[in-house]
């Protein structure tokens, strides 16, 4: 037990690095934005410290770039200072005295304490790992399975197991790693993409604390008409549930959006979408998705993340593990747990996305009730809707172009214009729900058009109770799709779980443009040395020449076929870069490797809806 205590000291001290953080900035931030509305506290309200930042604060970090940075990394920086801050400056005398003491207790005994346990717990799990690796060299190669020997497929097997058992930051670093084709071998990769969460659901008793909170005390029955108890699913980090709000609580989606009265060429503009897009009408709804952070979650991860760095430090020792620079990778993978642990961070993605499709067709995000998001919850708009995995499972009949096209140019407005991508592209995280198509404007003052949220019809469900019964079934699923477009019905893609953003900082966004740049010019031997010269460890590289040589094999052999996806995969030629980025020990930056799987997700979607679907052309 005093050697675990000893170490866990160790990876404490090591762990805890300075912060850059300045409070002047932030006071500023807080003084620009709007204050944080808030109901009427209940007789159970509580006092919400000075120091705490409302979304709004967020919203307005999401949006500065002045340095250089991305307002990703601005915001995680916020929410990391205000974890940091001890005792509010408001307390005083004994009472100061006994926090400070409470403080120090917890900082510098307990934490220590409980990180050598959880380390004596880890040990327990992947000790066996760690013996059972000589498997990896016994049985035959798998031809399908990437040539990976048996032994090797059923160790990969076993980690994954015993990932699972470690709790939620060993499952979010194995998610993690299954994008990573670019350091682990694909067929790794393949099969850390099945972690999944088994993390038991906490109680409804700490669910409805954490929400009474985050509505300042008011009491749980006067907060929501309707309250799912039983979760709609349980993640490794936090839980979400379904509910209705009062009607005195519930805001007309897109009330963010509002602005001065559209002018008449805006309206012309909308008038022509109408026609040619059949942009559906968006429709209000008073159902809320609730995400509520398991508790203490945070000091769990906090502790791994620590028995995590110390380890990446003793591995980096090992010369032929140097390349891989695990510490940068930990780090890496610590900020992006951290932004999943303050749900604001998400709440102000959302809003962002909201914004920079206001003008677009018809993928849409949830609309966020900011005023009543905090750390540990998150409440945002139901998206009523069919996943898109049933549409890839039993076709999109009719709709399979439309979807497909819609699909793809909001990713490629993401990547390309907007700057700004949603990291967790896959079919779970896209719904696919029907409205009627809006109506002609015939209205072309400056006067501002007046809908009453109350007496809007959402038919969504009576939609969706259509298609449900013929899941699983592609020739009914089919002729239903068929009868909703006859009567006048229109998808619209939604966007959920916004957690994870990829946004390129100027020096990663200059590199990818020139990179594109120089592919699209067909130019693959400056564009493999532009990936070596711009990698995070240029002098780590073997063979340099050899890998701009075959970057050069590899875009002219494309050059030679047509772009349509439907003759050539764009996945085969992605995974075909990574594969060599690993061979060649080319570090790529994690945003740029994150764009690439967002493609070859993209990639199977839009092969599996629209064979003929053209990607460059888009």
């Amino acid at each position: 037990m005093r050697t675990a205590l000893l170490l866990s000291r160790l990876c404490f001290r090591h762990a805890s690095r300075p912060l850059r953080y300045s409070p002047q900035r932030v006071y500023t931030t807080i003084r620009q934005c709007p204050s944080r509305k808030r109901i009427p506290k209940g007789p159970i309200g509580g006092t919400v410290l000075l120091s705490t930042l409302g979304p709004a604060a967020f919203v307005k970090l999401s949006e500065d770039h002045e340095d250089g940075r991305t307002g990703e990394a601005h915001m995680l920086e916020a929410s990391r200072a205000e974890l940091l801050t001890t005792i509010p400056d408001n307390v005083h005398g004994l009472k100061r005295i006994w926090k400070g003491l409470v403080f120090g207790v917890d900082q510098y005994i307990v934490e220590p304490f409980a990180t050598g346990l959880r380390f004596l717990h880890l040990v327990i799990i992947f000790v066996p790992v760690i013996f059972a690796v000589p498997v990896i060299w016994i049985g035959g190669r798998q031809k399908k399975r990437d040539n990976e020997r048996s032994g090797t497929l059923w160790w990969y097997g076993f980690l994954v197991h015993s990932m699972e058992r470690a709790g939620p930051a060993f499952i979010k670093l194995g998610q993690w790693a299954a994008s990573r084709q670019d350091i682990f071998p694909a067929e790794m990769c393949s099969v850390m993409s099945s972690l999944h969460s088994n993390a038991p659901a906490h109680s409804l008793e700490d669910t409805k604390r954490i929400i009474i909170q985050a509505f300042d005390g008011l009491p749980f029955q006067e907060i929501f008409e309707e309250f799912q108890e039983n979760p709609l699913g349980v993640g490794a980090i936090a839980q979400v549930y379904k509910a209705k709000l009062k009607p005195s609580l519930a805001i007309p989606s897109d009330s963010d959006l509002g602005g001065p009265p559209p002018n008449m060429r805006q309206r012309v503009r909308k008038n022509v979408d109408v026609l040619v897009k059949s942009t559906p009408q968006r429709v209000p709804s008073s159902y809320v998705a609730i995400k509520v952070l398991h508790p203490k979650v945070e000091r769990l991860v906090r502790r791994d993340l620590k028995i995590m760095s110390f380890f990446a430090s003793a591995l980096n020792a090992i010369p032929t593990f140097e390349w891989l620079s695990f510490p940068d990778e930990v780090a890496q993978f610590g900020e992006m747990m951290r932004l999943q642990l303050d749900l604001r961070i998400e709440s102000a993605n959302l809003i962002k996305f909201r914004k920079n499709f206001k003008d677009r067709t018809t993928a849409w995000f949830p609309y966020p009730y900011s005023e009543y998001t905090t750390r540990q919850v998150l409440v945002e708009e139901f998206a009523h809707g069919i996943p898109l995995a049933a549409f890839l499972e039993d076709g999109g009949g009719v709709f399979q172009q439309e979807i497909a096209g819609e699909g793809l140019d909001a990713f490629l407005h993401m990547l390309l214009i907007d700057n700004f991508v949603h990291a967790d592209l896959h079919p779970g995280n896209i719904m696919v729900r029907f409205y009627k198509s809006e109506q002609l404007s015939l209205a072309f003052g400056r006067h501002k058009e007046s809908h009453d949220p109350s007496k809007s019809i959402d038919v969504t469900e009576e939609v969706l109770q259509q298609l449900r019964p013929h899941r699983h079934n592609p020739s009914e699923w089919a002729a239903q799709l068929d009868r909703i477009d006859k009567e006048g019905y229109r998808p619209q893609l939604i966007f959920i779980d916004t957690g994870l953003v990829t946004e390129l900082n100027s020096t990663n966004r200059t590199n990818f443009l020139d990179l594109f740049k120089a592919i699209a010019e067909f130019d693959g031997y400056r564009a493999g040395h532009l990936m070596v010269e711009r990698c995070r460890q240029p002098d780590a590289v073997i063979n340099q020449e050899v890998f701009a040589l075959k970057m050069q094999h590899l875009v002219l052999g494309v050059k030679s076929r047509t772009f349509a996806l439907g003759n050539i995969k764009i996945g085969d030629i992605l995974n075909d870069v990574l594969g060599m980025v690993r061979d060649h020990h080319v570090r790529m930056e994690g945003d740029f490797v994150n764009v690439v799987i967002s493609i070859l997700l993209l990639e199977g979607i839009g092969r599996s809806l629209d064979p003929n679907l053209d990607l460059f052309k888009r």
